[in-house]
This record gives C-alpha cells, sequence and structure tokens, in this order.
C-alpha cells in the first residue's frame, strides 16, 4: 500500500502543551515541504468552509492511502502526527478540515489536536479511536452538526474492536443508503460521509467527503486503501461495491470568531 521508493523526509519534533509533536512533512526537493501552510493561505481566497474543504481536498487527491500512521498505544507514548505525504481515510479528512478551519499552521495544528483528540489532549486514551465518537466529539466542540434525514433511523451498535477499549455501546442515528442517494438537494461539497459497517465489533468501515462533479453528480472524495491513493468515485457505485446498508452525515462549520 506504501511507496516503496526512498523518499527524504524531514521530521520535527516540538513540544506543546506538554505532549510530544511529530511534523512530518517531504523534502524541498519534492516541492512538498510547505504544501499544508499554502493550501491554508490559497483556501482563504474561498468563501463558505465547504468551498474552502473542496479546494484544499482536491488539491490532495493522488496523495498515496498510507495507513497506520498515528503513533502510540495503551503502553506506548502517544505522538501528535502531522503530514501530508500520505493518509487513511480518517487522517485525510481530519487534515482537510483543520486546514479549512485555520488561518496559519501553528493554528492548523491546535484545530487538527481539538479534532482528533478529546479536549485537545494528546494521549492515546483522549483520541477518537472510533468514528461515532469522533463524530459526537465533534459535534460537541462545534466544529460539525449531524445532518438527519427523513427516513433515518436509530440502530445500536456493541463495538470491541480492541480489548484496551473495553465494550462500548452506541445508538447511532443513521441513514439508509437509499434515503441518502435520493436527498442529494440537501447535501454540500465538504459533508462528511461515514460508512457504517456489517462488522458487529465496530461502528464503521470508511469515511470521505460529499463532492458533486461537474456535471452535478455526487461523488465520494476518499483516501481508498484499495486504490492506494486520494482520489474522487462515483457514490453510487461505492455503496453499491461495498454493501453499504447504512450512513452518517457531519456539515463542517465555520469557526467562530473572536471578538
Amino acid at each position: 500500500m506504501g511507496d516503496d521508493s526512498p523518499r527524504t523526509r524531514r521530521a520535527l519534533l516540538h513540544l506543546f502543551g506538554g505532549a510530544a509533536a511529530l511534523l512530518i512533512t517531504a523534502s524541498k526537493s519534492s516541492g512538498r515541504e510547505a504544501l499544508i501552510a499554502k493550501l491554508i493561505e490559497e483556501a482563504r481566497a474561498h468563501g463558505a468552509i465547504s468551498e474552502r474543504i473542496a479546494f484544499i481536498s482536491a488539491a490532495l487527491r493522488g496523495t498515496r492511502y498510507l495507513g497506520y500512521t498515528l503513533i502510540g498505544g495503551p503502553r506506548r507514548p502517544e505522538v501528535f502526527v502531522v503530514r501530508d505525504d500520505g493518509f487513511d481515510c480518517v487522517t485525510y479528512c481530519e487534515t482537510v478540515l483543520a486546514a479549512a478551519i485555520a488561518r496559519n499552521i501553528p493554528e492548523f495544528e491546535s484545530v487538527l489536536r481539538e479534532i482528533r483528540y478529546q479536549n485537545g489532549v494528546v494521549s492515546w486514551a483522549q483520541r477518537n479511536h472510533y468514528f461515532f465518537e469522533w463524530g459526537e466529539h465533534n459535534t460537541a466542540n462545534n466544529i460539525c452538526k449531524p445532518v438527519i434525514m427523513d427516513g433515518s433511523i436509530e440502530i445500536e451498535k456493541t463495538v470491541y474492536w480492541q480489548k484496551e477499549l473495553g465494550r462500548r455501546r452506541f445508538v447511532m442515528t443513521v441513514i439508509p443508503h437509499a434515503v441518502f442517494l435520493s436527498n442529494k438537494a440537501k447535501l454540500r461539497d465538504g459533508d462528511i460521509v461515514g460508512f457504517v459497517t456489517h462488522r458487529p465489533d465496530l461502528d464503521y468501515f470508511h469515511v470521505g467527503f460529499v463532492m458533486f462533479g461537474d456535471r452535478g453528480e455526487l461523488l465520494l472524495r476518499h483516501a481508498a486503501k484499495s486504490r492506494h491513493r486520494v482520489l474522487d468515485e462515483r457514490m453510487d457505485r461505492f455503496i453499491a461495491l461495498n454493501g453499504v446498508g447504512y450512513v452518517t452525515l457531519l456539515r463542517p462549520q465555520e469557526p467562530r470568531q473572536e471578538a
């Protein structure tokens, strides 16, 4: 899944609020050293957050899929990781969302911590391991709000993905896939769509951004493990190929302006 060609990396390790942070970017020769900062600056010319997400997420198409990029565990210190050279589906959404909210790199790192961790505290225990909890947390902190459609239902999930996390019971408000696909008019570019898994011990199997194509077709913009990169593909095709039953939607919110 990864890129086997040798590439030079620059790693910046620093302390922020008592937590380690690791910023991994490509070297000057790759032309990507200041990519996130460049995208933040250029995105400010776009108005609504949906437009900024569309711009930033499009600029990152083609970036390789890279799993297990976060560092930490129950018995291993957590490290705050920021990178622009590879994403899994969640870290792609987190990076784009934080860049669309932030006005500069220090603010980007602060927002990313707030998105990824409960109360922005960099520790394995405070990381949003389940996407259901990711959504609850980022709704509570006003970064996103749920989108509910007529025809939504509640389902229960008892997850036990990792024994150190214990069993957790989630009551999830979900949208049947047919309802979702037939309500394009209620969707916006940049909505975050989560795909509920059939597995009994897990909540979601994938996440990405809703986007509209040039002809109005509904697209999924995501970091795809099976395709090894960030790309767009037709939403109906993805749902059919993966046997998706239910989805959930989160709509990113404009940051509150300080008085």
